[in-house]
């Protein structure tokens, strides 16, 4: 009697172990099959970085106006090297050279002129430190987009004028547009300072330069 009843007990776990099984993996083939709640629908976009590129220094020549105080204005003609040592600071090695014209007083007065041919000639050098204040990009259509930087400048050097060389200061500001990554466009105006006494009384001259000019990066 013990035995059937132990036999009993017995048979009536497994049907409910069994049962329980099936139940739990019902359950589990029903989860799965289910979707989830949010599906994402996003539409990827290709995305082009900007290619510039990784060399540091950079190459170029320059053209334009110079303004020689009480020697008119004149074609200046220059060149430039940089190194830019972080995405903001730069180095600058520059130089240029105009022939200036007669003074006013010499032409008004028909007096000897002031100056010689070979002195007359304005030679200038200098180093300069920039920083790049406003980086950015200027955008032409829809489609097409330069990077761009407005850049503060200063810096010490030389200047070769009537006869003398004069330690001279030199601060103004650019702006370089990239319309290749290896290739630039500049626009700068520069204020050229200097002590002179070619008059017969010494003055700090202010000798303004705006140029426009090209460089490669390598």
């Amino acid at each position: 009697m013990e035995s059937r009843l132990l036999l009993l007990l017995l048979t009536q776990v497994v049907v409910l172990a069994g049962l329980t099984g099936c139940g739990r993996d019902r359950l589990v083939a029903e989860d799965t099959s289910q979707p989830p709640v949010i599906e994402p629908d996003v539409d990827r976009r290709d995305i082009k970085t900007a290619k510039i590129d990784t060399e540091n220094f950079e190459l170029g020549i320059t053209a334009g106006e110079l303004s020689v105080e009480d020697f008119g204005v004149n074609t200046v003609l220059g060149a430039r090297f940089a190194y830019h040592m972080t995405e903001g600071f730069f180095i600058e090695l520059a130089g240029g050279k105009s022939d200036t014209q007669e003074t006013s007083f010499e032409r008004l007065s028909g007096a000897a002129q002031l100056l010689t041919d070979s002195e007359r000639e304005y030679t200038y050098y200098n180093v300069s430190l920039g920083y790049n204040i406003f980086p950015g990009e200027a955008f032409f259509g829809k489609n097409r987009a330069l990077n761009t930087a407005t850049y503060l400048i200063g810096g010490v050097g030389k200047t070769k004028f009537a006869g003398d060389d004069r330690f001279t200061v030199n601060i103004g500001m650019g702006m370089r547009l990239m319309p290749l990554d290896w290739f630039a466009v500049h626009a700068d105006v520069r204020d050229h300072i200097f002590d002179i006494d070619l008059l017969g009384k010494e003055k700090t001259s202010h000798n303004l330069e705006l140029n426009v000019g090209v460089t490669f990066f390598f």
